[in-house]
């Protein structure tokens, strides 16, 4: 029963942009599952799906896949808003932050395991990620870019 409930959320969410749990739990509800909250809140963190901003703007749930750059959408509001601008040269990326936040902005950073970040460094207001490749630095700057747009 959980593996086809499971595969029931994840058909949804490819068909609909699913913004909360109690719109999976209506819907799963609806196709004749007997479910609760709770549930479906450990289907989602089992399936490791996530939020992210749809092109309508709005929040959908999405899958994480691996090596792809969309896990960018852990870095929590707090951690956006403390950001001030960013820019890349090379196979660099320097974060701008409020004074003190780098370190905590770094920290989200790292535990984002991009594999194409080889690492990160953080003083009071700037950070430093170093990664393998122009490329690599180009789309996390496009996409720390892209974020900061949403907030």
């Amino acid at each position: 029963m959980k593996s086809e409930r499971q595969a029931k959320i994840l058909e949804m969410i490819s068909k609909y942009e699913i913004q909360t749990q109690e719109e999976i739990t209506e819907r799963l509800k609806a196709d004749g599952f007997k479910v609760t909250q709770a549930t479906v809140s450990r289907d989602l963190r089992d399936l490791k799906l996530t939020k992210h901003s749809s092109s309508t703007g709005k929040y959908k749930y999405t899958v994480i896949r691996p090596h792809d750059h969309t896990g960018m959408v852990r870095l929590n509001n707090t951690m956006l808003e403390s950001i001030v601008g960013v820019r890349y040269s090379m196979n660099n990326v320097v974060i701008k932050t409020y004074p003190g936040l780098a370190q905590a902005v770094a920290s989200s950073v790292d535990a984002l395991n991009i594999d194409t970040i080889l690492g990160c460094v953080a003083g009071d207001d700037t950070i430093i990620i170093v990664t393998e490749d122009e490329e690599s630095s180009a789309e996390i700057n496009a996409k720390l870019r892209e974020m900061m747009k949403t907030y």
